[in-house]
């Protein structure tokens, strides 16, 4: 390590200390896109291999110690399933994360679920995310996550504004459900698999709908839902500043919602979001509890390597936010030196934070470089040595 590493690793040793990020249960699974699957050996298709995968990313980064489950997929039975949670909690040492009701998968949704013009489906999908509230509970999660993919895709078809209403009712009846320690996270989506409208549209309907179904509910950033080229920072500050940031979920996107790995087309993005949060005073943070999770959808890349690359890209991109001098990026924003500011906020991001970042793991008795022990380790060889033999004897019983 260098003379000016050394002075960087003190600041370098805090900012990593703080960071933990959550993965998410479907991301070691097999999936596509609409137009079908892609199946991998390797891919969990069990909730033991989710978790026994999770565990192997935490093992080898150090700060994945929670799992996003979502209900339906991994919890099939509902609350019945908690047992054998809690027995996975404690074999694999990674606790349940956030908990993610399915309000977009059956046939009765098709034309909705919270906002469904039915009113038998609107208590179905309300009572579906009534669950999922007691799951958390029951598993001492948090952090209950609701996206909706409810929308229309025809102009007229659909009134709007009765569908604000059955939301915000049915907001304000979830949120009653809540124990004291608990949070509604409230996701949005500008569009996809609505084309039209999109019931939950913009973080203006997610704050909305946030405030009127109580002081526990908080607003969901997912980074690919938003249009090209939108000023995903400035979201972010102003929902530091009203107190309604609840958590992200990241990924990266060329287009539009592509679930692609952390920092793989704009890692600027994501290092100017990490500013937003460590230029934000500390007392400011703790309320709000600002949860940081992953949502991939990997499709060509390993399952795991893909997520051990997202993480270890989280940790250089907050690690290169940290080391942002702030103070002296105060003094050029208020004499309006523009090339200053921003050289001063480059410089940081260009910052190559991997030597620190590896040092820091080296003390914690961590592989050096996680995506190199992962490749070297047998792990992923084993088991998809093991995965394609049972889904093969799946398959042949088919």
């Amino acid at each position: 390590m260098t003379h000016s590493e050394s002075a960087l690793f003190d600041p370098a040793v805090q900012a990593l200390d703080a960071f933990q990020i959550e993965i998410p249960s479907w991301g070691f699974a097999n999936t596509g896109t609409r137009f079908g699957k892609f199946v991998q050996p390797a891919a969990a298709s069990t909730i033991e291999e989710k978790f026994a995968d999770a565990a192997e990313v935490n093992r080898l980064t150090g700060v994945t110690p929670s799992l996003a489950l979502h209900v339906l997929w991994d919890l099939p039975n509902g609350i019945a399933d908690v047992p054998k949670i809690k027995a996975l909690e404690r074999r694999h040492g990674i606790r349940a994360g956030s908990i993610n009701p399915n309000l977009f998968q059956d046939q009765q949704y098709k034309f909705g679920s919270l906002c469904n013009p039915t009113q038998e489906i609107r208590k179905l999908a309300l009572c579906h995310v009534l669950d999922s509230i007691e799951i958390a509970r029951q598993l001492g999660s948090r952090d209950v996550s609701l996206w909706l993919a409810d929308g229309s895709n025809y102009p007229g078809t659909q009134s709007i504004r009765k569908r604000i209403v059955w939301l915000e009712d049915a907001l304000g009846v979830a949120h009653a459900h809540l124990a004291p320690n608990q949070r509604l996270l409230i996701e949005y989506k500008p569009f996809e698999p609505a084309f039209y409208h999109t019931d939950i549209a913009d973080w203006g309907m997610s704050s909305h709908l946030a405030l009127l179904a109580g002081p526990q509910a908080r607003v969901l950033v997912d980074t690919g839902h938003h249009y090209a080229s939108q000023n995903i920072e400035q979201i972010v500050a102003w929902l530091l500043h009203t107190g309604l940031l609840g958590g992200f979920h990241f990924n990266d996107r060329r287009y539009a919602d592509d679930d692609l790995t952390l920092g793989s087309i704009d890692p600027y993005q994501i290092f100017r979001i990490f500013h937003e949060l460590h230029a934000t005073p500390s007392e400011s943070l703790a309320p709000a509890g600002v949860a940081f999770m992953i949502d991939q959808s990997h499709n060509l890349k390993g399952k795991i390597e893909a997520t051990v690359q997202t993480v270890v890209t989280a940790q250089e991109l907050w690690l290169k936010a940290a080391l942002v001098d702030r103070k002296q990026l105060a003094a050029h924003q208020q004499s309006c030196d523009l090339v200053a500011a921003e050289e001063l906020f480059r410089g940081a991001f260009w910052t190559d934070v991997r030597p620190l970042a590896a040092q820091w793991r080296t003390t914690r008795g961590l592989p050096a470089d996680p995506l190199a022990a992962l490749r070297t380790g047998g792990y992923v060889d084993r088991i998809t040595s093991e995965r394609a033999q049972r889904q093969a004897r799946v398959n042949s019983y088919a």
